[in-house]
């Protein structure tokens, strides 16, 4: 009985070693794995991996992203494309679950912010209007351990990024085309609210015209509504009864290109550019060629970092041409739509750097520029003046980052004044 117990006993003994043993290798492994001590003495690509150990999760490891959309998903337009780009990344990453709440005011974002990180329990929140900005930074401050991304903003911290995809070269393609195909030389520009993303893409716009056509001049209505398809359409007739035979347009549906094409089908020639979401099907007599916007490769990029750990959020992400997420058409098919392209080859200009050339080859030359990037081609390359006639870039400067996300004034070819609220 003695040895039976004295062998119990020495198993005991022998099993809390075994267990002690396990535990001290397990509290050595994690400061292993997570001291910044021995990450800080690996170089190279060992370095990496063991930074990587330290900020990634587990790939297994889920990640949940919410989407706030300012219009419905059906709008056909801004949000529209960026749930296109979501579905992209749904796709990509099997570690990625995602919510979306669409038509949200930008007076209620913070509210569903709330919901979002309460409720849902995202660990990324996407705000995709510039009218979301301060409840964004008010939403960051309150949930520091949620990472937020602001679509259009300039307002950063540490838990909250911005990106932006920008269009203002695409506005100045389609500017050089209405330019071209206008006979009237009054083109139009149904724009939903007064800011700097907006005016940079009106004065795009109106510099393209300008570029082929200097008789050319850019008349805007604004309707107050980023999904306002009524709105949108009054705003469309508006410019038309005033002359305009050219229109292009911020306003998520494809109304202003349904209004052009009425015109058309009573053989009222109404040239549109589709806006943000291929709309030439709604305007096949009416649509000249547009703006794509390619989400999804920024989505990717954003939540790929997230995921593994490397996010940056004091760098603003900025896509251009030259990224490949602007894109020149109004149909995933056709840079332009080939009811227009002959039209545009017989329109000849005389340029200082081709020499004589059609409209049609010139607009595809600018976009190969914009494509190699700004230092190529840029549109707001001075001088360029306002409309009241003081010099805004000046000769041989182009327009800094900066300069596009503050502009707040007309170009020359421009009329009236922009609203100041």
């Amino acid at each position: 009985m003695k040895i039976k117990m004295s062998v119990l006993i020495a198993g005991f003994v022998f099993l809390f070693a075994m267990i002690i043993t396990g535990c001290g290798e397990q509290d050595q492994s994690k400061q292993a794995s997570t001291g910044t001590e021995t990450a800080g003495e690996v170089k190279g690509d060992a370095a990496e991996t063991a930074e990587q150990r330290q900020q990634a999760p587990s790939m297994a490891e889920k990640l949940k992203a919410g989407f706030i959309y300012v219009g419905p998903v059906g709008d056909y337009g801004w949000s529209h494309a960026h749930d296109l780009g979501k579905r992209h990344v749904e796709s990509l990453y099997p570690w990625l679950e995602t919510v979306i709440v669409e038509s949200v005011a930008e007076s209620d974002s913070l509210r569903i912010m709330d919901r979002l990180v309460q409720q849902q329990k995202c660990d990324v929140i996407f705000t995709t209007s510039f009218g979301y900005m301060d409840d964004t930074v008010k939403a960051a401050e309150k949930y520091p351990e949620t990472k937020f991304m602001h679509c259009a903003g300039f307002k950063r911290s540490t838990n909250l990024g911005t990106y932006f995809g920008d269009l203002y070269q695409m506005y100045y393609l389609n500017g050089m085309m209405a330019g071209a195909l206008s006979q009237s030389n009054k083109l139009g520009y149904v724009a939903a609210f007064p800011i700097p993303e907006l005016i940079r893409h009106i004065n795009a716009y109106a510099l393209g015209a300008k570029a082929v056509n200097p008789d050319a001049t850019v008349s805007v209505k604004w309707i107050y509504a980023w999904y306002g398809p009524d709105k949108a359409k009054e705003a469309a007739e508006a410019l038309i009864a005033e002359g305009c035979d050219a229109l292009a347009f911020t306003e998520d549906t494809p109304a202003v290109i349904e209004v052009g094409q009425a015109h058309c089908e009573k053989d009222k020639q109404i040239y549109t550019f589709s806006h943000y979401s291929p709309m030439q099907a709604y305007g096949k007599d009416s649509v000249v060629s547009g703006q794509l916007m390619e989400w999804g490769g920024m989505y990717a990029e954003i939540l790929k970092s997230i995921h593994e750990g490397t996010w940056d959020p004091s760098q603003d992400i900025w896509r251009l041409t030259k990224e490949k997420a602007a894109i020149l058409g109004g149909s995933p098919d056709d840079a332009v739509n080939p009811k227009f392209v002959e039209p545009l080859q017989q329109a000849m200009i005389q340029t200082e750097q081709f020499g004589e050339v059609s409209v049609y080859d010139l607009v595809m030359k600018r976009y190969e520029q914009m494509q190699q990037g700004v230092e190529i081609f840029d549109p707001f390359m001075g001088p360029i003046s306002d409309n009241t006639g003081e010099i805004k870039i000046r000769q041989g400067e182009r327009a800094s980052k900066d300069d596009l996300l503050s502009m707040m004034y007309y170009v020359d070819n421009v009329k009236g004044e922009i609203p100041n609220n």
